[in-house]
């Protein structure tokens, strides 16, 4: 049985115990990660049609809630 969620924890993005958007955070900082969390659900959203469909939709909802998290803390 494959655990791998695509959405909301995708294993390609994961090394060890840290996932690759906590590193960004680290690294670039809240602002620049906000920046790439509405680039990012722009792109998926663009390309929904033709490639993953409503896997497209909620990959660039849960960017766009990233976001809204991020504009919280």
């Amino acid at each position: 049985m494959n655990n791998n969620d695509n959405v909301n924890h995708p294993v390609h993005y994961e090394t060890g115990k840290f996932e690759c958007i906590e590193v960004m955070l680290e690294t670039q900082g809240k602002e620049a990660v906000q920046n790439f969390c509405i680039c990012n659900a722009f792109k998926y959203l663009y390309r929904h049609k033709n490639k993953n469909g409503n896997e497209d939709i909620a990959k660039a909802v849960w960017y766009l809630n990233k976001y809204l998290e991020l504009q919280e803390n």
